[in-house]
């Protein structure tokens, strides 16, 4: 997972989250640390889940702008740029990059099958929340620092339906979030389980849980 933490781009931070991997990952962010004092290394302890990675490299960020994107880099870096343009023009404090508002961005499709796996989740994700966004699980958002220090830290979920949650909870707290569409190539070898796509779909339910027992307050 990579962040890139920004004001007006005069200040950048790239952080690197470590979650328990086992390869050289955590020794290769290390080496580029030492060459370059942007880089920094934020290590998780064991393998937690992307949620739980997600909101610790938020946490950690010191910008006033702070962008999470996947490590592949399937939505490209510079579309940084257009979620900024956007948050500024719009008065927004969260701005999700976007596969679903227009898909002639998509350069490479993932299979049909997780395509219209995310088409239902998504469907029944606004009936359950009531939010309104077309594309939550692109993995490409921008956070306005003060937004980022509300939401993360009432954070509940690990796994992948943790978007979902941060959105919901930025809505809770009359947070501004807006999508964007972005440019968008799937990479192969990103793999999500079986397992852990149905949980995202019980996980819809659980937000709403977490909200009744005033967990998000």
């Amino acid at each position: 997972m990579s962040y890139v933490a920004a004001r007006d781009f005069s200040f950048v931070e790239i952080l690197i989250v470590d979650d328990g991997s086992t390869d050289a990952t955590a020794d290769v962010v290390r080496a580029a640390s030492r060459e370059h004092c942007c880089v920094r290394l934020v290590s998780n302890p064991g393998n937690r889940g992307k949620g739980y990675a997600v909101r610790n490299g938020m946490l950690h960020a010191k910008g006033e702008w702070i962008l999470y994107t996947d490590a592949d880099l399937s939505a490209p870096i510079d579309e940084c740029e257009t979620l900024l343009t956007a948050a500024v023009q719009n008065g927004a404090e969260v701005c999700i990059g976007s596969r679903a508002l227009d898909r002639s961005l998509i350069q490479v499709h993932q299979h049909q099958f997780r395509e219209y796996s995310g088409r239902a989740f998504n469907l029944l994700m606004r009936s359950v929340t009531g939010l309104p966004f077309r594309d939550t699980q692109c993995g490409f958002k921008l956070y306005s620092a003060r937004a980022a220090k509300i939401i993360f830290p009432r954070q509940q979920l690990d796994g992948f339906s943790f978007d979902v949650e941060d959105l919901y909870i930025a809505k809770r707290h009359g947070i501004k979030a807006i999508e964007v569409p972005v440019r968008w190539s799937n990479v192969e070898g990103t793999k999500v389980s079986l397992t852990a796509g149905l949980k995202s779909f019980a996980d819809l339910v659980k937000i709403r849980r977490y909200d009744a027992a005033g967990k998000y307050r």
